[in-house]
């Protein structure tokens, strides 16, 4: 992180309850998804609506997820939006569900345009506990600082005159405004509600569906980035959903130390100039005018989010067999949006982006299965160190040593391996 500045907090968390904290919300959120999506040109609102119904068979219940996890569909403004219920994150599953859900869509004529959003819920059903209110104000100023970069990260416009949809919905007017080092999260949330420039709920990142304790932590804790641009590549979102899991958790290791800073003066003033090319209101339609996003901006904008997946990458590493770091690192070179810019269809994209997650059980044959068995049950143990187990597994495998280890590489990468030497044996991580 360039320049980082740490505000000072009166209740800073010990490393007992940040390794508390990051477990318990690791284990409880779940991240649920709103999706709006247009109809097909010259086809009714109506009845496209009752198409999607009828083919993704929402559950219209958050306790049933159903055969594709939609809570239900209903009217909206750009046409109609999909309510995606919230489950904690596994990178192949999601990434499984949303590939359904798309399919559909797309099979039905369903078009993302730039009125339609893409809204992440992060819900913590069944946390009985209030969240200290310093995680929340670390999330919002980690939100604050990479604001632009977030907003480039997950932008999906077609022109570069129009990278992202326009600023109504999910505006940053406020947001770069209110600061945790001056104000607790209550008094930001009681300015958001009073705003007349932006509505409560089209903050860019949205704390309406939050309440607080006599002390001023957080119960419940559910909040809502708004500002990701709607798009039909099911590992991008699955991605994203981790991105916002990770700074969460990311919120949780900063708050042993005080509040993150936006970083100083000029390089926050730089920030808030480039947010404000990326999103306004004066764009076509329902587009942001982006023509001032310059050749050097974009460049900043990716170097910003180098920086922001830098800084993450050690919560990515106890996602276990999870590419969305390398498919974050793309996005942050190049966007949906400018991939669209550079004349790929949705098909590809999601394409090019799936093999980047493309370690999976398909490629997996017999004599892994019977390796990863015998890891399992512990069928080789009371070695005498990691080179005699290879050793001993090569030989009954009748593998060469260089393919033992690219074998082993790979469960490393699903499941985690390391050594015990109480038992002399290699063991899986989870």
């Amino acid at each position: 992180m360039k320049d980082p500045i740490i505000l000072p907090s009166k209740k800073t968390l010990t490393p007992t309850e940040d390794s508390y904290w990051k477990d318990l919300l690791y284990r409880v959120t779940k991240i649920g998804t709103e999706l709006e999506v247009a109809p097909p040109k010259r086809i009714k609102r109506a009845v496209f609506e009752e198409e999607i119904n009828q083919a993704l068979e929402p559950s219209h219940s958050l306790d049933k997820l159903g055969c594709n996890g939609v809570l239900d569909v209903t009217p909206e403004h750009c046409g109609i939006e999909i309510r995606i219920i919230g489950r904690q994150p596994h990178f192949r599953k999601l990434q499984e569900q949303y590939s359904k859900i798309f399919q559909v869509l797309q099979d039905k004529g369903a078009r993302p345009k730039a009125t339609c959003g893409l809204h992440f819920h992060l819900l913590t059903p069944g946390l009985g506990e209030p969240v200290p209110e310093l995680i929340l104000a670390n999330l919002w100023n980690l939100t604050r600082r990479y604001a632009p970069e977030l907003k480039f990260i997950t932008s999906g416009g077609e022109k570069r005159e129009s990278l992202c949809r326009r600023r109504n919905h999910n505006s940053h007017l406020e947001m770069v405004n209110l600061s945790p080092g001056m104000m607790s999260i209550k008094e930001i949330k009681t300015a958001l509600k009073k705003s007349h420039r932006v509505p409560e709920h089209q903050n860019f990142l949205n704390l309406e569906h939050i309440d607080f304790t006599e002390t001023g932590d957080i119960f419940p804790f559910h909040i809502e980035f708004r500002f990701p641009d709607a798009d039909f590549s099911a590992t991008a979102i699955t991605a994203k959903t981790f991105l916002f899991l990770a700074m969460l958790l990311k919120a949780v290791d900063l708050s042993q130390y005080g509040v993150i800073h936006v970083g100083k003066v000029q390089a926050w003033r730089r920030k808030v100039e480039i947010l404000d090319e990326l999103s306004n209101n004066q764009g076509n339609l329902a587009a942001s005018d982006t023509s001032g996003v310059t050749d050097e901006m974009i460049e900043e904008l990716r170097q910003g989010c180098y920086e922001l997946l830098d800084l993450l990458a050690p919560t990515f590493n106890r996602f276990i067999d999870n590419p969305a770091l390398d498919i974050l690192t793309a996005l942050a070179e190049q966007p949906i949006s400018l991939m669209r810019c550079a004349g790929y269809d949705w098909t590809e994209i999601e394409s090019i982006l799936a093999n980047r997650a493309n370690q999976d059980e398909i490629g997996f044959d017999e004599t892994d299965r019977r390796l990863m068995q015998c890891i399992e049950l512990g069928e080789w143990d009371n070695l005498a160190s990691p080179d005699a187990w290879r050793w001993h597994a090569a030989r009954n495998l009748y593998l060469t040593p260089q393919s033992l280890e690219r074998r082993l590489q790979e469960l490393d990468k699903l499941r985690g391996l390391s050594w015990d030497s109480r038992q002399g044996k290699m063991v899986f991580q989870s």
